[in-house]
């Protein structure tokens, strides 16, 4: 028997937890059912259900082989998906989730240079932070994310990385405003305006790390995601922001000062799911890339492995 169509009956019982029931939703006899559920069974020398005249339940193994067999169906009806629209060349969609930090005249850029790039693919873009990101990559509710690292990106391919040194946005009348350039330790005693850690708990506990490694350790932490609350909190004497330089121009009352070289970059890639990926997602990666590098301050990153970092909610709380 057809392998996938004995896991398909295997899921019908196992969610049914009744053979009969089973049998009619599959529109077959109730006999030929439980004759396909033992040849399985002996096929993979398992015991899959407990069963007796009034009840069926999962055995471990049944347990197991349900998520297994629900995972292999599910890539298979999007694999055929997949084959069948790119063969009457209907492939016409790739959702892609950006992280909200994006400028907006970058993800212009990217619009257009993939649709120079892939005319026949329309991108659908999607403000997420990272850990959303990862969710929805892991329920192939996206195909492909651009991630914000360090992250866990087991089950994902990387596209090119690029990396962004960050400069501090700091008041205008700040006595630091008269410095062309600026070390962290120099930034002791401000508090730190940081998107929320649940956005990229990876990137947040690493800027926390750098920080303290290079002597700033900040007097609070202060959540903001949006750039005009992060303009607020700024001018208000919330804390000091790190920024690519954009946030600054947004607001005559700040300033945007570069960090000395290699004291603090932000990293990110495309990243998409290593079984059955969009076609198109390889050639988007190099778009992104290309596009992020543009700015003369983003450049390529070397190839590296992402590492745990250590959890700052534990000091600072997270919101």
């Amino acid at each position: 028997m057809d392998p996938l169509r004995a896991l398909r009956y295997f899921v019908a019982v196992a969610e049914e937890r009744h053979f009969g029931r089973a049998a009619e939703r599959l529109g077959i006899a109730q006999p030929p059912l439980s004759q396909r559920i033992r040849k399985l069974e002996n096929d993979l020398g398992a015991r899959l259900f407990d069963r007796d005249s009034r009840r069926v339940e999962l055995t471990e193994a049944g347990q197991i082989l349900l998520a297994e067999a629900r995972d292999l169906l599910a890539r298979w009806e999007r694999m055929r998906t997949l084959v069948e629209k790119a063969h009457r060349g209907e492939i016409d969609a790739l959702r892609v989730g950006v992280p909200p930090e994006v400028a907006g005249r970058v993800l212009a850029d990217l619009l257009t240079a993939f649709g120079q790039s892939c005319p026949d693919v329309r991108l659908d873009l999607q403000e997420l932070t990272t850990t959303e990101q990862v969710r929805l990559l892991a329920d192939r509710e996206l195909d492909a994310g651009l991630l914000q690292h360090p992250v866990d990106v087991s089950g994902l391919e990387l596209g090119p990385a690029v990396q962004t040194p960050l400069g501090v946005v700091l008041p205008r009348d700040s006595p630091l405003a008269a410095r062309s350039e600026l070390t962290l330790s120099e930034l002791t005693g401000h508090g730190l305006v940081l998107f929320p850690r649940a956005a990229a708990p990876g990137l947040y506990d690493a800027t926390l790390r750098a920080c303290w490694e290079q002597g700033f350790r900040p007097s609070s932490v202060q959540h903001a995601r949006n750039p005009e609350f992060v303009l607020g909190l700024v001018l208000s004497g919330q804390g000091v922001a790190f920024d690519q330089g954009l946030v600054a121009r947004k607001e005559p009352r700040v300033v945007w000062r570069p960090l000395e070289a290699g004291a603090l970059t932000w990293r990110m890639s495309l990243a998409w799911p290593t079984v059955n990926p969009h076609p198109e997602a390889t050639r988007l990666a190099e778009v992104v890339a290309r596009v992020l590098a543009r700015d003369g301050v983003t450049t390529l990153a070397p190839v590296q492995q992402d590492s745990p970092a250590r959890p700052w909610s534990v000091v600072y709380g997270e919101s």
